[in-house]
């Protein structure tokens, strides 16, 4: 097995980046509805004020300067990276030239990740290549400011299965990116089980190449403040985007996912569904998904679905579904967005067949969740994900 372990550095922000890294990923991936261009330099971007459509749901002071140039890299953490031994896993520095394609930042946050990190993790799986094991990322919070940046490339016709998981109590701020070479296909699953006074910003870019094939499960369960922007550009014709995620917020928790889909080339396809359970005083969720079909994109097929269910009083959703259609030659688009409370008929159906009230709550929270534990695909991830969620709702009806 290939592995690595390397810890965040601290210090001093790194200048902003150079070389050819900027030009690749300008055009692969445009944001929309956002208050500034996309950019690598942090100059670019304004400090947020919260009246911007891109943080007018986000709590500003609980970034903890993240967003206004005030946080410094003082912590660290630790990353643990365990892979076959057929994938390449390097430590590079700022003017490698595979950083920065799949994606360029969009909002201030990102841009600083960009600007701050000093070494980069780059993993490559080589082409034609099937894993049998999953490539493992831990990345455990030791406390204080950290800033990342992460590289996860398949070369054509590779396939391989990718887990991410955080865990302990950090402030972070980073871009992880994803690139598929044609024919490739990739499954991630991004678990956030963060301590409680954790915060998590990270823009995701993935890069889909020609009849390549990308499933994300992003799972979020921890942390104080958890702030995820997932990001899809389509380098070829006949690629597909899933994108599945599932989230359980508790008190004065704030759990946000804001997805772009950018259909930008023929025949494409993209399914999201996105589910949610809430419960205690503050508890706040938000989920925004954007998917934008370009004129040129004709035969494009998408689907964005969020769905939020309210165990308690004192939750709050904010569900916001977007779609932009450029032209008229497509397969199908659509999306939904539901939120809703607890339903007693459903309670009473299970209790009129002899199932005690509790048992018959968490038979309810399981079923709706689980469609998107199955996309997990990996046992062991799965039955640890199950336990979690077992224990969110005992600790509901304690």
């Amino acid at each position: 097995m290939a592995k690595a372990q390397t810890p965040t550095p601290a210090g001093t922000p790194a200048g902003a980046a150079g070389g050819g890294a900027v030009a690749v990923a300008a055009e692969s991936t445009v944001a929309t509805r956002m208050s500034a261009p996309p950019s690598f330099d942090v100059a670019d971007f304004p400090v947020p004020h919260g009246r911007e459509e891109e943080w007018r749901f986000t709590p500003l002071e609980r970034l903890r300067g993240l967003h206004s140039g005030t946080a410094r890299a003082d912590g660290s953490v630790k990353v643990d990276i365990s892979a076959p031994d057929e994938v390449t896993v390097e430590t590079v520095g700022r003017d490698d030239a595979r950083l920065g394609r799949a994606g360029t930042p969009v909002d201030r946050v990102a841009a600083q990740a960009y600007s701050s990190f000093e070494k980069a993790v780059v993993v490559t799986v080589p082409a034609e290549r099937v894993l049998d094991e999953p490539i493992r990322l831990t990345v455990h919070g030791e406390g204080g400011v950290t800033f990342g940046h992460t590289v996860f490339e398949l070369k054509p016709f590779a396939e391989a299965v990718l887990i991410l998981d955080h865990t302990g109590d950090t402030v972070r701020a980073a871009n992880v990116e994803y690139v598929l070479g044609d024919g490739a296909r990739l499954t991630v699953v991004s678990v956030q089980d963060w301590d409680d006074t954790a915060v998590h910003v990270s823009q995701h870019n993935a890069l889909v190449g020609r009849d390549a094939a990308l499933k994300s499960v992003v799972v979020t369960f921890g942390g104080d403040l958890v702030r995820l922007h997932p990001r899809v550009g389509f380098a070829g014709p006949g690629g597909e985007a899933e994108l599945y995620g599932l989230y359980f917020t508790d008190n004065g928790q704030h759990h946000e996912h804001r997805l772009f889909i950018d259909h930008d080339s023929p025949n494409c396809r993209s399914h999201v569904a996105y589910k949610g359970a809430l419960q205690g005083q503050d508890a706040h969720a938000v989920w925004v998904g954007d998917v934008l079909i370009r004129a040129r994109a004709t035969g494009t097929d998408t689907y964005e679905l969020n769905r939020n269910l309210v165990l308690t009083d004192g939750a709050r959703v904010d569900s916001v579904p977007n779609l932009e259609i450029e032209t008229g030659e497509i397969a199908g688009a659509g999306h939904a967005s539901a939120t809703g409370r607890f339903e007693d008929e459903q309670l009473f159906y299970l209790m009129a067949r002899g199932i005690p009230a509790e048992e018959a709550r968490r038979l309810v929270v399981r079923g709706f969740f689980a469609e998107l534990v199955q996309q997990i695909g990996v046992p062991d991830v799965e039955e640890r994900l199950i336990a979690k969620l077992e224990a969110e709702l005992e600790a509901s009806i304690a």
